[in-house]
């Protein structure tokens, strides 16, 4: 019958290699974001390995999730809805709705509404 690496004796070996380890403590979620989605792990077992003084976190077990990322609408300053409103000959709230469809950039809200 064979018995694991006793765990005092693999940190001690790890240390001789330059490696340490050490869990943290009472996470609840780890969430890591990308341009598309969203991971979500909750209840996981978390430990950050520092490695020839880089840190690898290292992320186990839990419940995962995946969402969409929420998108906020943009704020668009009110100089802007004028500009674009009297360059268009628009309404405030038509000058609005198209700055904020084209994520505050005048020139394009100003294309949309002409066309």
């Amino acid at each position: 019958m064979r018995r694991g690496v006793n765990p005092r004796e693999a940190k001690r070996m790890m240390q001789r290699m330059g490696m340490n380890m050490e869990a943290v403590e009472d996470v609840r979620e780890v969430v890591i974001k990308t341009s598309s989605k969203e991971i979500v792990i909750e209840g996981p077992e978390v430990a950050i390995l520092q490695v020839q003084g880089q840190k690898i976190f290292q992320v186990a077990g839990g419940k995962v999730s995946e969402k969409a990322p929420e998108r906020k609408a943009p704020t668009v300053p009110e100089e802007d809805v004028r500009l674009v409103a009297d360059q268009t000959g628009k309404s405030i709230e038509e000058a609005r709705k198209a700055l904020e469809e084209s994520g505050g950039d005048l020139a394009k809200a100003i294309l949309l509404l002409q066309s």
